[in-house]
This record gives C-alpha cells, sequence and structure tokens, in this order.
C-alpha cells in the first residue's frame, strides 16, 4: 500500500491535518497516520472522531492550549539531569492544561452529553497539581524564579538591590561632578564583565584609579571601575554568585519532585497526545464538512456526493460511485481531461481516509470497505534512467500489482494498456480485468478503448460508466454516470467548431453502422440517465422537505403535549390549593356555628343561613368544569309573583316575590328575602293568584326592605326615627310580621322600642324573641 499512498497523495491529507494540530505532540501523532487494515481499530478511530466532531459542534472550540512536548525533560530528570525554569515552567503548564480538558469533558458528560470514548482517556490523567503549584511558586510566567523561591534567595536578592544601589549612587556622584564631565565620554552608569563602570576619555585614565574592563572600538573611551566602588562591586559579584548557587538548589529540588512523578506524567502526555489526535481530526474533518462512513468488511463501497479533499470546494464536482454486491469492477471511458483520473483517485483516497479513522468529504450515508490492500497505477512515470517508455513502465507497475493481489484488494488502473498499438492494447487490458476479477479483488479503471465498453456488457459483475461531456460548452461536466459507457464526441465536437458538413458526413460514412448505432444508444442512455438524476433529486428534494414537515409537526406536538401536561399541573395545584382553602374556611365556619351554639343553645336561623352562604363562598371556582347533572335536568320555568319555590342550595322552601334582572328573583325564605338565581330555584307549587293580595317590593336607595332591623350600635333618637321609617317601609312591601334587633345591654333601646311599638296605629301585637330568634335582644312585630 507505500506506492499507493504516494500515488494517490496521502501525504497531502497528512499536511493538511497538522494544520489542526495544537503541538507538536499531535502534529507527531498525524505524521505517523496510516490506514488500518482492522476493522475494531478502525471503528474506534472513527468513533474517536466522531465524538471529537460533537465535541466541536457543540462547544465551537476545545481547551488544548498549555499542551507541551515534556517527554525529553522528564526521561532527563529520571536519569538524574537538572532542568531549568523553562523546562520546569512547560511541565507545569502541561499539568495545568491536562487538568483544564479534564474539568472540560467531564462537564460536558454531566450535562448528559454521550463522550465515552473521550471520557475514558481523560479519566486516567494523574493529577499533579502539588507540583504544579511548587513550580508556580518559585517560577514567574516568563521563566523567572521569584523571590519567594525561598528565604535564603529573598534575603541574598535583598543584598543585591542593596549593593545594586550603592554602587550606583556612588558612580552617579561622580558622573554628576563638575570636574569629571569633562573627563567622561557620556555621564552614564554602564556595566562591563558584570561590573559597574563609567565611561572615561582615554587621557583622562589615571584620573580615578580603579579597574579598566573594556575600551571603545576606537580606543578613546575607556569603561573604568573606580577604586572607590571596587569593595561593593566585589561584596555585589559575591552576591550574585550565592544567587545563582541558590537558584541551582531550588532548581535542583524541582527536578528531584518531577522525577518522582516522571512516569505518571508520560502517561498523561500520551494521553493529551491522542485527545489532541483526535480533535485535530475532527476540526479537519469541519473543514471539510465531511461525515462518518460507515465501515464494512464485505468489500461493498458507495460514496454519495464524495468530493475530492485536494481539490478547492468551489472547484470540485460532488461523484456518485458504488463497487461491490452486484458489481465488482467499475470501467470508466471518456474524453481526456474529463474527470475519469479525479474520480480514480477520489475512491481510492477517500477509502484511506476512511481507514484512517477521517470522516470523508462526502454525504451522510456513504459506506467505505475495509481492503487488506490498496493498488493504484496512476499517471505517466516514464523513466528515463531505467529507459522505460511510459507503455513499459505502466506494465512493470502492474506486473508487480498482479503479483500480490488478492480477493481482500482495491486495484486503481487509469489509462489501462495505453501506450501501444488500440487493438493489442484494449485485448491486453481485457486478459487484466479478467485475471484480476477472476481473482476476486475490486476493480476501478479508466480507459479510451471502445472494445472495453462492449467487455463490460458481456460480463456479470462489471459496470460501465462514463464521465459526462457537455457538447453544447465542449468542456467536461465531470459528473459520473453509473451503468453508462462513454462515447466518442468527435463529430459534434467538429460541428460545434465549425467544420464542413461535408466532410463531417464523408467521416461518419467511414463508421460503420453498428458503431453509429452503438453512439445512439449511448446517447439515449446518457439522455435517460440525466433525466433520471434529475427526477432522483426532486424525489430526494420532496422527501427531505416531508421528513422536514414530519420534524417540525412532532416537535410542535410535542410542545403542545408538554404544554397541556404544564396547564393540567398548574390546574391540578391551583385546584389542590383551592380546595384546602375552602377546607381550613369551612371548618372555621364549622368551629364559629359551634361556638354560637354552646353560647345560644340553638343556632339562629340568621346565622345559619349566613354560614351556608359563606360557605356557597369558600366552594373553590374551577373553569372548563362539565355542567352538573342538576343544571342538566333544569328546564327553562316561567316563576311569577307568588309561586312556591325550593331554594336548592339551601334545602328550603319559599316563594316568588319578585322577579329582578334576567335569570335572577328575589324570594322570600322565612323572615328573610335574597336574591336567587333561577338555577338554584325548583318549583314546587304555583300560589293562588289572588290580586288583593298582591305582593309589592319597594326599593329605596339602600334596596330591598329587610324583614328585620338592626338597630344595635346607635343613638336613642336616631334609633326611634329609624324605627318609625322601617314601620312604613314594611307596611308598603306588605310584611305581616317583622323583628327588630336592639339587644340586650342596659335595656334603654329595648324599653323604647316597645313604647313607641305599643302607640303605633299599625302594630297588631308585640312579643319577646324565642331562643332560636335572638331572645330578650329581639322584638318580634305583627302588623296589621
Amino acid at each position: 500500500m507505500k506506492r499507493a499512498l504516494k500515488v494517490l497523495e496521502f501525504d497531502k491529507i497528512i499536511e493538511q491535518l497538522q494544520r489542526h494540530a495544537s503541538s507538536s505532540l499531535g502534529a507527531e501523532k498525524i505524521e505517523a497516520l496510516r490506514p488500518s487494515t482492522d476493522l475494531a481499530e478502525v471503528n474506534r478511530w472513527q468513533a474517536e472522531t466522531d465524538e471529537g466532531a460533537k465535541v466541536i459542534r457543540l462547544k465551537g472550540n476545545v481547551p488544548l492550549g498549555g499542551i507541551h512536548d515534556i517527554r525529553p525533560s522528564l526521561k532527563r530528570s529520571k536519569i538524574g539531569g537538572h532542568l531549568n525554569a523553562a523546562e520546569l515552567l512547560d511541565i507545569a503548564e502541561t499539568i495545568r492544561g491536562g487538568r483544564r480538558l479534564q474539568k472540560f469533558i467531564d462537564n460536558m458528560v454531566e450535562d448528559e452529553i454521550e463522550l465515552p470514548l473521550l471520557h475514558d482517556f481523560v479519566i486516567q490523567l494523574a493529577p499533579a497539581g502539588e507540583l504544579e503549584q511548587a513550580v508556580r511558586r518559585c517560577i514567574d510566567e516568563y521563566g523567572e524564579i521569584l523571590d519567594t523561591a525561598s528565604e535564603t534567595l529573598n534575603g541574598i536578592r535583598r543584598k543585591i538591590r542593596s549593593n545594586e544601589a550603592k554602587v550606583r549612587e556612588k558612580l552617579e556622584q561622580i558622573t554628576r561632578s563638575g570636574n569629571a564631565k569633562k573627563m567622561l565620554s557620556d555621564a552614564v552608569v554602564t556595566i562591563r564583565n558584570d561590573r559597574y563602570v563609567i565611561p572615561v576619555k582615554q587621557e583622562y585614565r589615571g584620573s580615578f584609579g580603579g579597574m579598566v574592563h573594556d575600551q571603545s572600538a576606537s580606543g578613546a573611551t575607556l569603561f573604568i571601575e573606580p577604586a572607590s566602588v571596587v569593595e561593593i562591586n566585589n561584596k555585589l559579584h559575591e552576591a550574585k554568585g550565592q544567587e545563582a548557587r541558590e537558584i541551582e538548589k531550588i532548581l535542583a529540588a524541582l527536578t528531584a519532585q518531577v522525577a518522582e512523578q516522571a512516569d505518571a506524567l508520560l502517561h498523561n502526555v500520551k494521553v493529551l497526545q491522542e485527545v489532541e489526535f483526535i480533535f485535530a481530526k475532527a476540526h479537519y474533518a469541519r473543514d471539510l464538512k465531511a461525515s462518518r462512513p460507515t465501515i464494512n468488511t464485505d468489500r461493498e463501497l458507495s460514496l454519495k456526493e464524495a468530493r475530492h479533499p485536494l481539490i478547492p470546494k468551489n472547484e470540485v464536482v460532488p461523484i456518485n460511485a458504488e463497487l461491490g454486491g452486484d458489481y465488482s469492477s467499475l470501467i470508466i471511458t471518456g474524453p481526456n481531461t474529463g474527470g475519469k483520473t479525479v474520480t480514480l483517485k477520489t475512491i481510492g483516497l477517500l477509502s484511506m481516509m476512511a481507514q484512517a479513522g477521517l470522516q470523508i468529504p462526502a454525504q451522510d450515508g456513504s459506506h467505505a470497505a475495509l481492503f487488506q490492500t490498496i493498488f493504484a497505477d496512476i499517471g505517466d512515470e516514464q523513466s528515463i534512467e531505467q529507459n522505460l517508455s511510459t507503455f513499459s513502465s505502466h506494465m512493470t507497475n502492474i506486473i508487480d500489482i498482479l503479483k500480490h493481489v488478492d480477493d481482500n484488494s482495491l486495484v486503481l488502473f487509469d489509462e489501462l494498456g495505453a501506450g501501444t498499438d488500440p487493438q493489442e492494447g484494449a485485448a491486453l487490458a481485457i486478459a487484466i480485468l479478467d485475471h484480476v476479477y477472476n481473482i476476486g479483488a475490486r476493480v476501478v479503471a479508466t480507459t479510451h478503448y471502445s472494445e472495453l465498453k462492449a467487455y463490460a456488457y458481456d460480463r456479470d459483475g462489471i459496470l460501465n460508466a462514463s464521465v459526462e461531456f457537455d457538447v453544447e460548452t465542449l468542456r467536461p461536466t465531470y459528473r459520473l454516470l453509473l451503468g453508462v459507457p462513454g462515447r466518442s464526441n468527435a463529430f459534434d465536437i467538429s460541428k460545434r467548431l465549425g467544420m464542413n458538413h461535408e466532410l463531417i458526413q464523408a467521416a461518419r460514412e467511414q463508421v460503420s453502422s453498428d458503431t453509429n448505432k452503438v453512439d445512439n444508444m449511448i446517447a439515449s442512455l446518457e439522455k435517460n440517465q440525466r433525466q433520471a438524476e434529475k427526477d432522483r433529486h426532486e424525489a430526494e428534494n420532496i422527501l427531505r422537505e416531508t421528513e422536514q414537515l414530519r420534524a417540525d409537526l412532532e416537535k410542535k406536538i410535542g410542545a403542545l403535549a408538554n404544554e397541556r401536561d404544564r396547564v393540567l399541573k398548574d390546574a391540578e395545584r391551583k385546584a389542590k390549593e383551592a380546595v384546602a382553602a375552602a377546607k381550613v374556611q369551612a371548618e372555621e365556619i364549622i368551629e364559629e356555628l359551634r361556638e354560637s351554639q354552646k353560647r345560644e343553645g340553638k343556632v339562629k336561623e340568621h346565622e345559619f343561613i349566613d354560614a351556608r352562604k359563606r360557605l356557597e363562598g369558600a366552594e373553590p371556582q374551577l373553569t372548563n368544569v362539565k355542567p352538573s347533572s342538576r343544571s342538566k335536568r333544569r328546564k327553562t320555568y316561567d316563576f311569577r309573583p307568588g309561586d312556591e319555590v325550593k331554594v336548592e342550595s339551601f334545602d328550603q322552601k319559599g316563594h316568588i316575590v319578585e322577579k329582578l334582572e334576567e335569570g335572577e328573583y328575589l324570594v322570600q325564605l322565612g323572615i328573610l328575602k335574597m336574591n336567587v338565581k333561577e338555577d338554584d330555584l325548583h318549583p314546587v307549587k304555583p300560589a293562588k293568584q289572588e290580586p288583593v293580595h298582591t305582593v309589592v317590593s319597594v326599593k329605596g336607595s339602600g334596596g330591598h326592605v329587610k324583614t328585620e332591623l338592626d338597630l344595635r350600635g346607635k343613638r336613642y333618637e336616631e334609633a326611634m326615627a329609624e324605627v318609625e321609617k322601617y314601620l312604613d317601609d314594611a307596611l308598603l312591601a306588605g310584611y305581616h310580621q317583622v323583628s327588630i334587633i336592639h339587644g340586650k345591654g342596659t335595656g334603654a333601646l329595648r324599653k323604647g322600642v316597645s313604647k313607641l311599638l305599643k302607640t303605633h296605629s299599625h302594630v297588631k301585637g308585640t312579643r319577646m324573641g324565642t331562643q332560636g330568634e335572638g331572645g330578650s335582644g329581639v322584638t318580634v312585630v305583627q302588623l296589621k
């Protein structure tokens, strides 16, 4: 397969893939990538790439920064070598990068995103947080040793800064003095041989004493360390030596910590390399708009809208290619520069990519076969050194292929039999194809020979194909037509180019009638193929639209179902809350009635009615409930004043006083009058119609006249006036009996009411209320 990798330009796929590597680790892994012949391994590689593509699709990117190839440093630490600050910093950054990547994948898994293979990788990363923190405490992000790396280093550096300040101060005093300015080339303090010096003119070298450390290129300036600062410079130099030794000691201690964990860190690097490689493949798949192919061992290949990955996206023409099943060989015919070789390379290269765990630039649903070997004889490989012609070069390669081909091979022949006499070349090509076919290998071959068109028709398992040519534009379309052989377009092209009609006709007469019939048949097949392709595309578009509509409908139905469930749950919750509140209120009302019964011995009628009303008000009002059976049975009844009725909600009988607004009546229940809805009334029997006793209802500013008057809490004079007015209103309303509530209290109101009633002309008689009517706190009045 090595030669096929070169011929099919798999190395260029590697180059493109390496552009997506995040570090030298990933680039190294990519460089070693080759197609596998193990089905389990290929499927695992494809699954890994697919998981990586899922992560990129959902998150857009992956935190792979800060990962370095630290293997040489780790190995050197194991054998006792010392690591420098930059190497230790790379190790710390790699530990941090692995921790960040692990957290990233763990968070996705916690969000219920299935990444079993990636998760299996990152859980192998050994924690090394203490080592990372130790390095960070000692080395800053620029690779410099921090003062805080050790107390000793901190003290040494304080000494260094102190001596540097002293020597600078002395030298600056010299440069600022008036006498020194004329002796100095420049009034600056500089460093030579790691000691502080000043630039002195050559003629004044003896004016400062001390040591000369350097001179300018012209020799006019000498860099002198004055005698006054030699001692301080010596101390500074000694402190810097101490600093270097302390730094070496710190780095040695850190290196020892690295050595202790070197094996675990080496495994971490291996895991990080694998993960980086997976995401490089995933990024490459996104760039190619590639998809995961299904891999099979049945040697069946089906590529849908496949594109050659090395041709620019705006230029490549997708092809559909099938091999295996009913056809083990594909014979492609057509004109030069029509795309036959590109088709051949696309089939071979995409097969290699699939076996290397890479997604292929083709539509979903494509299938790739697992071949043990792929052979390719493509292009003009004439060797000048070996003095071989084009034909000889091809034959040398083909002979080598025939020695090694077996039934698990894919063989690609470009222009099989070309470069020699057409008749002999065609015969040789047929013999080679028969031989490979009988072995059981899968074959894709391109050719010019018309004899091979008939060869494909005469043998089972061999399929003709061609690359389409547009006679109108005189250009190939690069589309592959399966089942249709290529035909000669020489006459049509000559006609389009303006050749004389008589010459073309004369040429046609030289061609046998059988050849013309074949060309006409091929032309008809091409036309039918194009129409079938058009119809297929239309059908696919309709299918996609239908599936999209179905998906949209399913989504809407699901949303409606979710909304329905939410509404029902909300309604159930509100109903429970309403019922609970009603129960609480009902318990309060019952408790009040019990207290009243204990206090008075009997529940008063008006208290009972009031309690019933409050219970009715406490009943939870639920919407969208079905009508009750009572309302279903209820028939419309035209109630009239005087009709005896039963108020079903109170289970009490009374009679109609008058009709109020639509669907509501004023009903007399014992001594009470109340407004009742028509739905709550049930007829008992009609009252006798006696015009003399027609009931009249008088409405005042306060509404209908009640059958009782409550005077409690009112002043004496106000109460007497109210009694006078109330008796007049009761008479006009047609009442024969009313109740005046004056309470017990001091008895003043009761005596006043009693006195007034005795003298009133329309009062027939009075009595104190019974126990159920309020006792001595109520006076019952009989009216004339």
